[in-house]
């Protein structure tokens, strides 16, 4: 049967990384690309860095500048030039570089279903995305099920703050109680969307409990999401889908 409180919602938010596809595989992908492109165009590079080295470059920067933490492009960015501008490479080969990398962070392989979903839920609701990630909906294509894209990168916050929801629902001109936002991070947002007053709908593809996930992320134990699924085709039971 279908959660009875379902029925008052008017709109979906959705998480995109680790939600619609898993981005390990992705980001690996797309390190890999890079790496061949700086061995044709940029040899001294690959001469003292490896992929592995490099990965760790981005974490430094991370570290070191904390506040580009909210936006992965620009982290990216900083990454390359500390790595390209010392062995007298310049700015259009940061560039050049970064566009390689996130062409290849843009193509995804969605999970089993997903654009499917989205193209039926689109159809019954607006549809939002709320992303850490910096994603490309129009590259991955799939730009046409939303009405708006709010990322951490454009907001300047960063989930599981609850006033990047409260962003969206202004951007959707709907009641925050009224928006289900459904993801797979437990903190970033479940917790966060519950912070800001959303339904929440946690995507759990691994089955494991509630109460061990808080303790995996060393958090206190917190209420449960008000829907959990393995799958996104579970929210095909909401109350307006099936009625």
């Amino acid at each position: 049967m279908p959660n009875p409180i379902f029925s008052t919602i008017r709109a979906i938010s959705f998480d995109l990384d680790d939600t619609l596809w898993p981005i390990a595989e992705v980001i690996q992908q797309a390190e890999r690309a890079l790496y061949q492109w700086l061995r044709e165009h940029c040899g001294r590079v690959v001469e003292q860095h490896s992929i592995e080295s490099l990965r760790a470059q981005r974490d430094a920067i991370w570290q070191q500048q904390p506040e580009l933490r909210h936006d992965y492009s620009a982290a990216r960015m900083q990454s390359l030039r500390a790595v390209l501008l010392p062995l007298g490479y310049d700015e259009e080969a940061v560039e050049a570089a970064f566009r390689v990398f996130f062409q290849a962070r843009n193509r995804v392989q969605f999970f089993a279903n997903a654009p499917a979903v989205l193209a039926k839920l689109s159809a019954q609701f607006p549809l939002i995305a709320i992303t850490n990630g910096n994603a490309d909906l129009q590259r991955i294509g799939i730009d046409g099920f939303f009405q708006d894209c709010i990322s951490a990168r454009s907001f300047g916050i960063a989930k599981p703050d609850p006033r990047i929801f409260h962003a969206a629902c202004r951007a959707l001109a709907i009641d925050p109680a009224q928006v289900l936002h459904v993801g797979d991070h437990p903190e970033h947002d479940m917790l966060g969307a519950k912070q800001a007053g959303m339904r929440t709908a946690w995507i759990n593809r691994q089955g494991v409990s509630w109460e061990d996930s808080l303790t995996a992320l060393n958090l206190p134990l917190a209420a449960e999401p008000d829907m959990t699924l393995l799958e996104l085709e579970e929210l095909l039971v909401l109350p307006s889908l099936t009625g």
